[in-house]
């Protein structure tokens, strides 16, 4: 599951670890590299601190860069596995929020139920939103960059900003989408977030 300008596919990209270390897949690509796309996604003066889950040879998701503990974001590199790419990162406050999504999902939920069975557990408080407003830094393309580092070709982006609860009314913004301004989806649930097309 891939986030694009659907926020309901905003979820990072899940994996079911293995210890498996097996063949290197053809798309495989190393660390260095994984790294230097993920942090595409975030803004420049957040880049050097995020920290960096990417892809192991074996497929698996894997922490590839810890990050400063000034660092306030997490970025996710690009699944070898899509044809599409994209890259995000997110403020570290929402990792329970996007982990259980990864859960749900190598548990074979689909968009829509995993969204529904986190806002329930969110709201029973088993789940933990954050309590600030919380970013998340999309960047798609439908190819990979030419050279590592560098944004892709025709790439777009989507800024999300999590409000855990708000209502579209109380922020004075739509609960739909309204061209290209800034929207409520999800109003007052806890997942309720800003969508910011670019």
């Amino acid at each position: 599951m891939r986030p694009t300008r659907n926020a309901g596919r905003l979820a990072p990209v899940l994996l079911v670890l293995t210890a498996c270390d097996a063949a290197v897949p053809a798309s495989y690509k190393p660390a260095e590299e994984q790294i230097a796309e993920a942090v595409l996604a975030a803004p420049e003066s957040l880049r050097d601190d995020a920290a960096v889950l990417g892809y192991s040879r074996g497929g698996a998701l894997a922490t590839l860069r810890e990050g400063s503990p000034a660092g306030g974001l997490i970025c996710l590199a690009d699944d070898p596995r899509s044809p599409i790419f994209h890259v995000a990162c997110y403020d570290r406050s929402l990792e329970p929020y996007m982990s259980r999504g990864r859960e749900l999902a190598a548990e074979g939920a689909d968009r829509g139920e995993s969204i529904r069975i986190r806002q329930e557990e969110a709201r029973q408080g088993k789940l933990a939103m954050p309590s600030h407003p919380a970013a998340l830094y999309n960047l798609s393309a439908p190819e990979p960059p030419s050279e590592p580092g560098m944004p892709p070709a025709g790439a777009s982006r989507l800024h999300v900003v999590y409000v855990p609860g708000a209502t579209a009314e109380e922020l004075g913004l739509p609960a739909a989408p309204a061209g290209d301004v800034p929207w409520l989806m999800y109003s007052g649930e806890p997942n309720a977030h800003v969508m910011i097309l670019r």
